[in-house]
Protein backbone atom coordinates (compact mmCIF):
# COMPACT_ATOMS: atom_id res chain seq x y z
CA UNK A 1 0.00 0.00 0.00
CA UNK A 2 1.32 3.54 -0.87
CA UNK A 3 0.42 6.70 0.98
CA UNK A 4 1.39 10.27 -0.31
CA UNK A 5 1.68 13.39 1.75
CA UNK A 6 3.22 16.83 1.10
CA UNK A 7 7.02 16.64 0.86
CA UNK A 8 7.09 12.91 1.90
CA UNK A 9 6.71 9.70 -0.07
CA UNK A 10 5.73 6.63 2.03
CA UNK A 11 5.65 3.00 1.02
CA UNK A 12 4.17 0.42 3.33
CA UNK A 13 7.29 -1.74 3.10
CA UNK A 14 9.98 1.03 3.38
CA UNK A 15 10.96 3.97 5.55
CA UNK A 16 9.83 7.50 4.44
CA UNK A 17 12.14 9.18 1.85
CA UNK A 18 12.26 13.02 2.06
CA UNK A 19 12.12 15.08 -1.19
CA UNK A 20 14.29 18.23 -0.89
CA UNK A 21 12.88 21.15 -2.94
CA UNK A 22 15.33 23.50 -4.78
CA UNK A 23 15.75 26.80 -3.06
CA UNK A 24 16.08 30.13 -4.92
CA UNK A 25 19.64 30.39 -3.66
CA UNK A 26 20.56 27.12 -5.34
CA UNK A 27 18.98 28.18 -8.63
CA UNK A 28 20.84 31.49 -8.65
CA UNK A 29 24.07 29.72 -7.71
CA UNK A 30 23.74 27.42 -10.72
CA UNK A 31 23.00 30.38 -13.00
CA UNK A 32 25.97 32.38 -11.79
CA UNK A 33 28.34 29.45 -12.19
CA UNK A 34 27.01 28.82 -15.70
CA UNK A 35 27.47 32.47 -16.66
CA UNK A 36 31.04 32.49 -15.38
CA UNK A 37 31.83 29.36 -17.37
CA UNK A 38 30.30 30.79 -20.55
CA UNK A 39 32.19 34.10 -20.25
CA UNK A 40 35.43 32.24 -19.53
CA UNK A 41 34.88 30.16 -22.64
CA UNK A 42 34.19 33.29 -24.70
CA UNK A 43 37.32 35.08 -23.49
CA UNK A 44 39.46 32.00 -24.17
CA UNK A 45 37.94 31.71 -27.65
CA UNK A 46 38.80 35.32 -28.46
CA UNK A 47 42.33 34.88 -27.11
CA UNK A 48 42.74 31.66 -29.13
CA UNK A 49 41.50 33.38 -32.27
CA UNK A 50 43.88 36.31 -31.85
CA UNK A 51 46.82 33.98 -31.13
CA UNK A 52 46.36 31.57 -34.02
CA UNK A 53 44.61 33.76 -36.54
CA UNK A 54 44.55 37.44 -35.51
CA UNK A 55 42.69 38.54 -38.61
CA UNK A 56 39.82 36.15 -37.93
CA UNK A 57 38.51 38.00 -34.88
CA UNK A 58 39.37 41.46 -36.20
CA UNK A 59 37.61 40.84 -39.52
CA UNK A 60 34.43 39.81 -37.74
CA UNK A 61 34.42 42.78 -35.36
CA UNK A 62 35.43 45.24 -38.07
CA UNK A 63 32.55 44.02 -40.22
CA UNK A 64 30.15 44.55 -37.31
CA UNK A 65 31.52 48.07 -36.90
CA UNK A 66 31.07 48.82 -40.62
CA UNK A 67 27.46 47.65 -40.63
CA UNK A 68 26.41 49.56 -37.52
CA UNK A 69 28.64 52.59 -37.84
CA UNK A 70 29.69 52.19 -34.21
CA UNK A 71 33.36 51.86 -33.19
CA UNK A 72 34.70 48.46 -32.23
CA UNK A 73 35.14 49.47 -28.60
CA UNK A 74 31.39 49.90 -28.19
CA UNK A 75 30.82 46.32 -29.39
CA UNK A 76 33.47 44.25 -27.72
CA UNK A 77 34.90 46.40 -24.96
CA UNK A 78 37.84 48.73 -24.61
CA UNK A 79 40.19 46.00 -23.46
CA UNK A 80 39.96 44.09 -26.75
CA UNK A 81 40.29 47.10 -29.04
CA UNK A 82 42.91 49.14 -27.17
CA UNK A 83 46.40 48.93 -28.62
CA UNK A 84 49.27 48.29 -26.22
CA UNK A 85 50.81 51.44 -24.78
CA UNK A 86 53.78 52.81 -26.64
CA UNK A 87 56.94 53.14 -24.56
CA UNK A 88 57.15 56.53 -22.86
CA UNK A 89 59.61 58.98 -24.36
CA UNK A 90 62.58 59.39 -22.06
CA UNK A 91 63.73 63.00 -21.80
CA UNK A 92 64.83 65.50 -19.21
CA UNK A 93 61.93 67.93 -18.75
CA UNK A 94 62.74 71.64 -18.91
CA UNK A 95 59.71 72.57 -16.80
CA UNK A 96 55.95 72.44 -16.52
CA UNK A 97 53.60 74.07 -19.02
CA UNK A 98 50.16 74.97 -17.69
CA UNK A 99 47.65 76.31 -20.22
CA UNK A 100 44.21 77.89 -19.95
CA UNK A 101 42.38 77.51 -23.25
CA UNK A 102 40.06 80.29 -24.34
CA UNK A 103 37.10 80.27 -26.71
CA UNK A 104 34.54 77.69 -27.78
CA UNK A 105 34.99 73.94 -28.12
CA UNK A 106 36.80 73.90 -31.45
CA UNK A 107 39.02 76.89 -30.76
CA UNK A 108 40.09 75.10 -27.58
CA UNK A 109 40.58 71.85 -29.49
CA UNK A 110 43.02 73.50 -31.89
CA UNK A 111 44.77 75.20 -28.99
CA UNK A 112 45.27 71.90 -27.18
CA UNK A 113 46.93 70.47 -30.30
CA UNK A 114 49.22 73.50 -30.48
CA UNK A 115 50.18 73.35 -26.82
CA UNK A 116 51.07 69.65 -27.01
CA UNK A 117 53.27 70.52 -29.98
CA UNK A 118 54.96 73.37 -28.08
CA UNK A 119 55.57 71.05 -25.12
CA UNK A 120 57.18 68.51 -27.46
CA UNK A 121 59.37 71.16 -29.11
CA UNK A 122 60.64 72.53 -25.78
CA UNK A 123 60.83 69.17 -23.94
CA UNK A 124 58.30 70.22 -21.33
CA UNK A 125 55.88 68.40 -19.07
CA UNK A 126 52.35 69.44 -20.02
CA UNK A 127 49.63 69.74 -17.40
CA UNK A 128 46.21 68.62 -18.68
CA UNK A 129 44.80 71.82 -20.22
CA UNK A 130 42.19 73.88 -18.42
CA UNK A 131 39.11 74.71 -20.48
CA UNK A 132 37.61 78.17 -20.81
CA UNK A 133 35.65 79.38 -17.79
CA UNK A 134 35.84 83.14 -18.23
CA UNK A 135 35.16 84.20 -21.82
CA UNK A 136 31.87 84.73 -23.61
CA UNK A 137 31.95 81.33 -25.31
CA UNK A 138 32.63 79.37 -22.14
CA UNK A 139 30.23 76.77 -20.72
CA UNK A 140 27.47 76.74 -19.64
CA UNK A 141 24.86 77.79 -22.16
CA UNK A 142 22.37 80.37 -21.01
CA UNK A 143 19.30 81.25 -22.99
CA UNK A 144 19.33 83.03 -25.34
CA UNK A 145 23.15 83.01 -25.60
CA UNK A 146 26.31 81.90 -23.86
CA UNK A 147 27.53 83.73 -20.80
CA UNK A 148 30.48 83.86 -18.46
CA UNK A 149 30.66 81.12 -15.85
CA UNK A 150 31.50 83.42 -12.99
CA UNK A 151 29.36 86.33 -14.21
CA UNK A 152 27.18 87.67 -11.39
CA UNK A 153 25.90 90.79 -13.05
CA UNK A 154 26.99 92.48 -16.22
CA UNK A 155 24.14 94.62 -17.38
CA UNK A 156 20.48 94.85 -16.52
CA UNK A 157 19.41 93.49 -19.89
CA UNK A 158 21.94 90.67 -20.30
CA UNK A 159 21.99 88.96 -16.93
CA UNK A 160 21.64 85.20 -17.12
CA UNK A 161 22.87 83.56 -13.96
CA UNK A 162 22.17 80.06 -12.71
CA UNK A 163 24.27 78.99 -9.75
CA UNK A 164 23.25 75.37 -10.21
CA UNK A 165 25.27 75.14 -13.40
CA UNK A 166 29.00 74.60 -13.64
CA UNK A 167 31.56 74.80 -16.43
CA UNK A 168 32.91 71.79 -18.27
CA UNK A 169 36.34 70.49 -17.32
CA UNK A 170 38.70 68.68 -19.69
CA UNK A 171 37.47 65.24 -18.63
CA UNK A 172 33.83 66.28 -19.10
CA UNK A 173 34.50 66.65 -22.82
CA UNK A 174 37.58 64.59 -23.64
CA UNK A 175 38.84 61.16 -22.60
CA UNK A 176 41.71 62.32 -20.40
CA UNK A 177 43.26 58.87 -19.87
CA UNK A 178 43.38 58.21 -23.61
CA UNK A 179 44.82 61.69 -24.16
CA UNK A 180 47.69 61.07 -21.73
CA UNK A 181 48.40 57.47 -22.75
CA UNK A 182 48.25 57.95 -26.51
CA UNK A 183 50.86 60.73 -26.46
CA UNK A 184 53.26 59.26 -23.91
CA UNK A 185 55.83 58.46 -26.61
CA UNK A 186 56.00 62.18 -27.48
CA UNK A 187 55.11 64.29 -24.44
CA UNK A 188 54.86 63.70 -20.72
CA UNK A 189 51.39 64.82 -19.59
CA UNK A 190 50.29 65.02 -15.96
CA UNK A 191 46.83 65.68 -14.55
CA UNK A 192 48.02 68.38 -12.16
CA UNK A 193 51.13 70.20 -11.00
CA UNK A 194 53.16 68.73 -8.13
CA UNK A 195 52.00 70.04 -4.76
CA UNK A 196 55.07 72.20 -4.29
CA UNK A 197 53.89 74.33 -7.22
CA UNK A 198 50.40 74.91 -5.78
CA UNK A 199 49.20 78.32 -4.66
CA UNK A 200 48.47 76.81 -1.24
CA UNK A 201 52.20 76.48 -0.79
CA UNK A 202 52.77 80.11 -1.76
CA UNK A 203 53.85 79.38 -5.33
CA UNK A 204 52.68 81.88 -7.96
CA UNK A 205 53.37 80.74 -11.54
CA UNK A 206 54.64 83.14 -14.17
CA UNK A 207 51.63 83.86 -16.38
CA UNK A 208 51.66 85.24 -19.93
CA UNK A 209 50.04 84.94 -23.36
CA UNK A 210 52.41 83.75 -26.09
CA UNK A 211 52.54 85.86 -29.25
CA UNK A 212 49.96 84.86 -31.87
CA UNK A 213 51.01 82.89 -34.97
CA UNK A 214 54.50 82.26 -33.56
CA UNK A 215 57.01 79.93 -35.15
CA UNK A 216 59.60 77.47 -33.82
CA UNK A 217 62.25 80.19 -33.41
CA UNK A 218 60.06 82.30 -31.10
CA UNK A 219 59.41 79.41 -28.70
CA UNK A 220 63.02 78.23 -28.66
CA UNK A 221 64.61 81.65 -28.24
CA UNK A 222 62.07 83.57 -26.15
CA UNK A 223 59.92 81.05 -24.27
CA UNK A 224 62.38 78.28 -23.40
CA UNK A 225 64.70 80.62 -21.40
CA UNK A 226 61.71 81.59 -19.24
CA UNK A 227 61.37 77.97 -18.09
CA UNK A 228 64.99 78.01 -17.00
CA UNK A 229 64.08 80.90 -14.72
CA UNK A 230 60.55 80.05 -13.54
CA UNK A 231 60.21 76.23 -13.96
CA UNK A 232 56.43 76.63 -14.40
CA UNK A 233 54.85 78.82 -17.05
CA UNK A 234 51.15 79.51 -17.39
CA UNK A 235 49.86 80.43 -20.85
CA UNK A 236 46.65 82.34 -20.14
CA UNK A 237 45.68 82.56 -23.82
CA UNK A 238 46.15 79.81 -26.36
CA UNK A 239 44.13 80.70 -29.46
CA UNK A 240 46.21 80.75 -32.68
CA UNK A 241 49.54 80.86 -30.83
CA UNK A 242 51.32 78.60 -33.32
CA UNK A 243 51.88 79.51 -36.99
CA UNK A 244 50.03 77.78 -39.80
CA UNK A 245 53.19 77.44 -41.90
CA UNK A 246 56.96 77.34 -41.50
CA UNK A 247 56.75 74.65 -38.81
CA UNK A 248 58.85 71.43 -39.17
CA UNK A 249 56.87 68.58 -40.70
CA UNK A 250 57.33 66.32 -37.66
CA UNK A 251 55.62 68.95 -35.49
CA UNK A 252 52.84 69.50 -38.03
CA UNK A 253 52.19 65.77 -37.98
CA UNK A 254 52.08 65.81 -34.19
CA UNK A 255 49.38 68.52 -34.35
CA UNK A 256 47.39 66.15 -36.56
CA UNK A 257 47.99 63.19 -34.30
CA UNK A 258 46.65 65.07 -31.29
CA UNK A 259 43.64 66.32 -33.23
CA UNK A 260 42.65 63.13 -35.03
CA UNK A 261 43.74 60.46 -32.57
CA UNK A 262 44.48 61.70 -29.06
CA UNK A 263 41.46 63.97 -28.54
CA UNK A 264 38.69 61.43 -28.19
CA UNK A 265 35.46 62.65 -26.65
CA UNK A 266 34.46 61.40 -23.22
CA UNK A 267 32.59 58.05 -23.09
CA UNK A 268 29.23 59.71 -22.31
CA UNK A 269 29.55 62.07 -25.30
CA UNK A 270 30.72 59.31 -27.63
CA UNK A 271 27.91 56.98 -26.61
CA UNK A 272 25.20 59.55 -27.27
CA UNK A 273 26.94 60.87 -30.38
CA UNK A 274 27.12 57.44 -31.99
CA UNK A 275 23.48 56.83 -31.16
CA UNK A 276 22.59 60.09 -32.90
CA UNK A 277 24.63 59.08 -35.96
CA UNK A 278 22.99 55.66 -36.06
CA UNK A 279 19.48 57.14 -35.88
CA UNK A 280 20.29 59.40 -38.82
CA UNK A 281 22.02 56.71 -40.89
CA UNK A 282 19.00 54.44 -40.55
CA UNK A 283 17.02 57.03 -42.54
CA UNK A 284 19.57 57.42 -45.33
CA UNK A 285 22.47 59.72 -46.30
CA UNK A 286 23.10 62.67 -43.99
CA UNK A 287 23.61 66.24 -45.17
CA UNK A 288 24.76 68.48 -42.32
CA UNK A 289 24.09 72.20 -42.54
CA UNK A 290 26.19 74.10 -40.01
CA UNK A 291 23.76 76.99 -39.75
CA UNK A 292 25.71 79.61 -37.81
CA UNK A 293 22.71 81.85 -37.20
CA UNK A 294 22.69 82.10 -33.42
CA UNK A 295 22.23 85.34 -31.52
CA UNK A 296 25.85 85.55 -30.33
CA UNK A 297 27.26 85.24 -33.84
CA UNK A 298 24.90 87.82 -35.31
CA UNK A 299 25.62 90.31 -32.52
CA UNK A 300 29.37 89.75 -32.77
CA UNK A 301 29.52 90.03 -36.58
CA UNK A 302 26.97 92.84 -36.85
CA UNK A 303 25.02 90.94 -39.50
CA UNK A 304 21.32 91.79 -39.39
CA UNK A 305 20.15 91.06 -42.94
CA UNK A 306 16.63 89.63 -42.76
CA UNK A 307 16.11 90.77 -39.15
CA UNK A 308 13.41 93.15 -38.00
CA UNK A 309 14.33 96.62 -36.71
CA UNK A 310 13.62 95.44 -33.19
CA UNK A 311 15.90 92.41 -33.61
CA UNK A 312 18.68 94.55 -35.10
CA UNK A 313 18.49 96.87 -32.09
CA UNK A 314 18.61 93.93 -29.71
CA UNK A 315 21.71 92.54 -31.42
CA UNK A 316 23.40 95.93 -31.28
CA UNK A 317 22.65 96.26 -27.56
CA UNK A 318 24.15 92.87 -26.96
CA UNK A 319 27.30 93.83 -28.89
CA UNK A 320 27.74 96.93 -26.72
CA UNK A 321 27.15 94.90 -23.56
CA UNK A 322 30.41 92.99 -23.99
CA UNK A 323 33.49 95.25 -23.92
CA UNK A 324 35.92 92.65 -25.29
CA UNK A 325 34.04 92.74 -28.61
CA UNK A 326 36.00 95.62 -30.09
CA UNK A 327 33.86 96.47 -33.12
CA UNK A 328 30.67 98.27 -32.14
CA UNK A 329 29.41 100.25 -35.13
CA UNK A 330 29.11 97.83 -38.05
CA UNK A 331 27.45 98.36 -41.45
CA UNK A 332 25.57 95.11 -41.92
CA UNK A 333 24.89 95.31 -45.67
CA UNK A 334 28.47 96.32 -46.43
CA UNK A 335 29.79 93.38 -44.45
CA UNK A 336 27.31 91.03 -46.13
CA UNK A 337 28.36 92.17 -49.63
CA UNK A 338 31.96 91.33 -48.72
CA UNK A 339 30.96 87.76 -47.81
CA UNK A 340 31.67 88.29 -44.12
CA UNK A 341 28.22 87.34 -42.80
CA UNK A 342 26.81 83.88 -42.15
CA UNK A 343 24.07 82.96 -44.60
CA UNK A 344 20.52 83.47 -43.36
CA UNK A 345 18.27 80.38 -43.21
CA UNK A 346 16.43 81.68 -46.28
CA UNK A 347 19.68 82.17 -48.23
CA UNK A 348 20.82 78.72 -47.17
CA UNK A 349 17.58 77.16 -48.46
CA UNK A 350 18.03 78.73 -51.90
CA UNK A 351 21.68 77.70 -52.03
CA UNK A 352 20.97 74.06 -51.16
CA UNK A 353 18.20 73.86 -53.77
CA UNK A 354 20.53 75.33 -56.39
CA UNK A 355 23.18 72.75 -55.48
CA UNK A 356 20.70 69.99 -56.29
CA UNK A 357 19.38 68.96 -52.89
CA UNK A 358 15.63 68.33 -52.75
CA UNK A 359 12.71 67.40 -50.49
CA UNK A 360 14.10 63.87 -50.11
CA UNK A 361 17.30 65.18 -48.56
CA UNK A 362 17.79 64.39 -44.87
CA UNK A 363 19.09 67.69 -43.53
CA UNK A 364 20.63 67.82 -40.08
CA UNK A 365 21.08 71.31 -38.61
CA UNK A 366 24.24 71.53 -36.52
CA UNK A 367 23.68 74.65 -34.46
CA UNK A 368 22.53 76.11 -31.19
CA UNK A 369 19.30 78.08 -30.85
CA UNK A 370 18.55 79.77 -34.19
CA UNK A 371 17.84 83.47 -33.78
CA UNK A 372 14.17 83.98 -34.53
CA UNK A 373 13.53 80.28 -33.80
CA UNK A 374 11.03 78.42 -35.98
CA UNK A 375 9.87 81.60 -37.72
CA UNK A 376 13.27 81.88 -39.41
CA UNK A 377 13.44 78.15 -40.13
CA UNK A 378 10.05 78.02 -41.89
CA UNK A 379 11.45 78.53 -45.42
CA UNK A 380 14.17 75.93 -44.86
CA UNK A 381 11.72 73.36 -43.49
CA UNK A 382 9.33 73.93 -46.37
CA UNK A 383 12.09 73.30 -48.91
CA UNK A 384 13.49 70.35 -46.93
CA UNK A 385 10.76 68.58 -44.92
CA UNK A 386 13.28 66.05 -43.56
CA UNK A 387 15.09 68.72 -41.56
CA UNK A 388 16.06 67.62 -38.04
CA UNK A 389 18.09 68.73 -35.04
CA UNK A 390 19.52 66.67 -32.20
CA UNK A 391 16.79 67.93 -29.85
CA UNK A 392 14.17 66.22 -32.05
CA UNK A 393 16.02 62.90 -32.28
CA UNK A 394 17.11 62.47 -28.68
CA UNK A 395 14.87 62.49 -25.64
CA UNK A 396 14.99 65.30 -23.06
CA UNK A 397 16.24 62.74 -20.56
CA UNK A 398 19.18 61.80 -22.82
CA UNK A 399 20.11 65.45 -23.32
CA UNK A 400 19.58 66.41 -19.69
CA UNK A 401 23.25 66.21 -18.72
CA UNK A 402 24.37 68.08 -21.86
CA UNK A 403 21.74 70.76 -22.37
CA UNK A 404 23.29 73.45 -20.17
CA UNK A 405 26.82 72.86 -21.46
CA UNK A 406 27.38 74.42 -24.86
CA UNK A 407 30.70 72.66 -25.49
CA UNK A 408 29.23 69.23 -24.83
CA UNK A 409 26.25 69.96 -27.08
CA UNK A 410 28.67 71.21 -29.75
CA UNK A 411 30.62 67.94 -29.42
CA UNK A 412 27.52 65.99 -30.48
CA UNK A 413 27.13 68.21 -33.56
CA UNK A 414 30.86 67.81 -34.28
CA UNK A 415 30.54 64.01 -34.31
CA UNK A 416 27.55 64.07 -36.68
CA UNK A 417 29.27 66.62 -38.94
CA UNK A 418 32.41 64.50 -39.27
CA UNK A 419 30.38 61.33 -39.95
CA UNK A 420 27.95 62.89 -42.45
CA UNK A 421 27.90 62.23 -46.19
CA UNK A 422 28.02 65.95 -46.97
CA UNK A 423 28.96 68.84 -44.72
CA UNK A 424 28.00 72.43 -45.59
CA UNK A 425 28.98 75.29 -43.26
CA UNK A 426 27.31 78.67 -43.74
CA UNK A 427 30.19 80.49 -42.03
CA UNK A 428 33.91 79.75 -41.71
CA UNK A 429 34.21 79.66 -37.93
CA UNK A 430 36.32 77.30 -35.86
CA UNK A 431 33.94 74.35 -36.00
CA UNK A 432 33.51 74.62 -39.77
CA UNK A 433 37.26 74.66 -40.32
CA UNK A 434 38.12 71.85 -37.93
CA UNK A 435 35.38 69.62 -39.31
CA UNK A 436 36.62 70.35 -42.84
CA UNK A 437 40.13 69.29 -41.89
CA UNK A 438 38.88 66.18 -40.11
CA UNK A 439 36.91 65.14 -43.19
CA UNK A 440 39.94 65.66 -45.42
CA UNK A 441 41.92 63.39 -43.09
CA UNK A 442 39.21 60.72 -43.37
CA UNK A 443 39.60 60.52 -47.16
CA UNK A 444 38.52 63.91 -48.49
CA UNK A 445 34.88 63.46 -47.60
CA UNK A 446 32.59 65.89 -49.36
CA UNK A 447 32.62 69.31 -47.71
CA UNK A 448 31.10 72.22 -49.62
CA UNK A 449 32.73 75.46 -48.53
CA UNK A 450 30.41 78.20 -49.68
CA UNK A 451 31.61 81.30 -51.52
CA UNK A 452 29.42 83.69 -49.55
CA UNK A 453 30.49 86.81 -51.42
CA UNK A 454 29.46 85.25 -54.74
CA UNK A 455 26.33 83.72 -53.25
CA UNK A 456 24.80 86.89 -51.82
CA UNK A 457 25.38 88.59 -55.18
CA UNK A 458 23.57 85.74 -57.00
CA UNK A 459 20.78 85.55 -54.41
CA UNK A 460 20.09 89.28 -54.69
CA UNK A 461 20.03 89.10 -58.50
CA UNK A 462 17.63 86.16 -58.41
CA UNK A 463 15.33 87.77 -55.85
CA UNK A 464 15.14 91.09 -57.73
CA UNK A 465 14.21 89.26 -60.93
CA UNK A 466 17.37 89.86 -62.97
CA UNK A 467 18.49 86.20 -62.82
CA UNK A 468 16.21 83.27 -63.63
CA UNK A 469 16.15 80.20 -61.43
CA UNK A 470 17.93 78.04 -64.01
CA UNK A 471 20.70 80.60 -64.47
CA UNK A 472 20.94 81.10 -60.72
CA UNK A 473 21.27 77.36 -60.07
CA UNK A 474 23.84 76.93 -62.84
CA UNK A 475 25.92 79.82 -61.50
CA UNK A 476 25.84 78.45 -57.95
CA UNK A 477 26.98 75.01 -59.09
CA UNK A 478 29.76 76.43 -61.22
CA UNK A 479 31.03 78.56 -58.33
CA UNK A 480 31.34 75.49 -56.09
CA UNK A 481 32.71 72.84 -58.43
CA UNK A 482 36.17 73.10 -56.87
CA UNK A 483 35.06 73.86 -53.32
CA UNK A 484 34.09 70.37 -52.18
CA UNK A 485 37.00 69.25 -50.03
CA UNK A 486 39.27 68.04 -52.81
CA UNK A 487 43.01 67.55 -52.17
CA UNK A 488 44.67 70.98 -52.30
CA UNK A 489 47.79 72.61 -50.92
CA UNK A 490 47.19 75.06 -48.12
CA UNK A 491 47.55 78.68 -49.25
CA UNK A 492 50.25 80.56 -47.37
CA UNK A 493 50.54 84.36 -47.22
CA UNK A 494 53.79 85.50 -45.53
CA UNK A 495 53.25 88.09 -42.78
CA UNK A 496 49.45 87.81 -43.11
CA UNK A 497 48.51 84.70 -41.09
CA UNK A 498 44.89 85.77 -40.60
CA UNK A 499 44.35 85.87 -44.36
CA UNK A 500 46.03 82.58 -45.26
CA UNK A 501 44.45 79.14 -45.08
CA UNK A 502 44.05 77.79 -41.56
CA UNK A 503 46.25 74.80 -40.73
CA UNK A 504 43.46 72.75 -39.15
CA UNK A 505 41.15 73.21 -42.14
CA UNK A 506 43.68 71.65 -44.48
CA UNK A 507 46.69 70.05 -42.72
CA UNK A 508 48.05 68.73 -46.00
CA UNK A 509 51.37 67.67 -44.44
CA UNK A 510 49.44 64.84 -42.76
CA UNK A 511 47.89 63.19 -45.80
CA UNK A 512 49.40 64.50 -49.03
CA UNK A 513 52.53 62.35 -49.13
CA UNK A 514 52.64 60.33 -52.32
CA UNK A 515 49.68 62.13 -53.87
CA UNK A 516 49.11 65.31 -55.82
CA UNK A 517 47.42 67.86 -53.59
CA UNK A 518 47.68 70.67 -56.11
CA UNK A 519 44.78 69.44 -58.18
CA UNK A 520 41.52 67.73 -57.37
CA UNK A 521 41.41 63.96 -57.79
CA UNK A 522 37.84 63.76 -56.59
CA UNK A 523 35.20 62.41 -58.95
CA UNK A 524 32.28 63.27 -56.68
CA UNK A 525 29.32 64.86 -58.38
CA UNK A 526 26.27 66.57 -56.95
Amino acid sequence: MEVRSEGVQVRSDKLPVPVVPRTRLQVWFVRVCSSILLWTFFVQLVAFGKLWHPLFISNITNRISQVTGIPLSLHVGESIQSAPLLPARNYSSNGYLRVSCNGGLNQMRAAICDMVTVARLLNLTLVVPELDKTSFWADPRYVPFLAICDLVTFSNKFQYVNTELSCSNFDDIFNVKHFIDSLRDEVRIVRRLPKKFNRKHGFIPFSMPPVSWSNEKYYLEQILPLFKKHTVLHFNKTDARLANNGIPVYLQKLRCRVNFQALKFSPQIETLGYKLIRLLQEKGPIVVLHLRYEMDMLAFSGCTHGCTTKEADELKQMRYAFPWWREKEILSEERRSQGQCPLTPEEAALTLQALGFNKETQLYIAAGEIYGSERRLATLREAFPMTVKKEALLSPEELKLFRNHSSQMAALDFMVSVASNTFIPTYDGNMARLVEGHRRYLGFKRTITLDRKKLVELVDMHQNGTLSWDDFAAAVRLAHEKRQGQPLQRRAIPDKPKEEDYFYANPHECFCEGMNCHHSNSSEVL
